[in-house]
């Protein structure tokens, strides 16, 4: 989607935007953006500074936070942060990707009143990974937050598309939710129920085999009740 104004990519990577270029900015504003990006409604700048340094003194990391405030501001002076006493936050002008992503997520998931032309785009900002390759100990929880989410709205959209008729991207959307977590039950189902709706019997039958032997070779565990009674009558056969 093109965007003229301020922004800020957390999907697949950050990058900060304005007017449909791409601002440099050192690590430290890069991490300060990003942090506030996640907090739609502000956060108290000790608990920025704690967070972004934890391993950092007090007054140490209230340095670290005013360096870093200075080179976001000076870099990147169209992306603004607000600041009100002991809160700052970055302006809701500013567009971030995770934000709407996270909207359509929750769309999905409370039920779509009409499934778009094509799904491809949905699909591929529910794919894409938080900041991929940032370590900090602050995203972890982030990270589970968004991975639980787009996992649920993936599924749902998954079903929607074969109630819909629509197999080819039911299976591919199910799929990436499967690439998220391998071991996750729910999109294995998805799988078995769309081969199952196409009439596809040896592919149902061939993807729970295949995840039954995943579940057994990792976790030493079986599928659940509720998958197995999918291909029950198949396995007798």
């Amino acid at each position: 989607m093109f965007w003229d104004g301020p922004g800020i990519e957390l999907l697949r990577g950050f990058e900060a935007t304005d007017a449909g270029g791409r601002v440099l900015l050192p690590v430290s504003a890069q991490h300060l953006l990003a942090f506030l990006a996640l907090h739609d409604d502000g956060v108290q700048r000790a608990s920025v500074a704690e967070r972004l340094w934890p391993d950092s003194t007090q007054c140490r990391a209230a340095a670290n936070l005013r360096a870093a405030l200075y080179h976001a501001r000076h870099a990147a002076s169209a992306i603004p942060i607000e600041t009100a006493g002991r809160w700052m936050r970055l302006s809701p002008a500013v567009r971030v990707d995770l934000r709407e992503a996270r909207r359509s997520a929750r769309q999905v998931v409370a039920g779509l009143s009409q499934l778009p032309a094509s799904c491809d785009e949905l699909v591929d900002d529910l794919a894409a990974e938080l900041l991929p390759g940032w370590e900090e100990e602050w995203l972890s929880l982030e990270r589970e937050r968004w991975d639980q989410l787009r996992l649920y709205a993936l599924e749902s959209l998954a079903r929607q598309l074969c109630a819909s008729e629509r197999y080819l991207a039911a299976l591919q959307t199910a799929l990436a939710a499967i690439a998220i977590d391998p071991v996750r039950e729910t999109a294995h189902r998805v799988v078995v129920e769309v081969h199952l709706a196409e009439g596809n019997i040896a592919s149902a039958l061939r993807s729970y085999q295949r995840y039954r032997s995943f579940l057994q070779r990792e976790l030493n565990v079986a599928p659940s009740p509720k998958m197995t009674g999918l291909v029950r009558n198949l396995l007798r056969m």
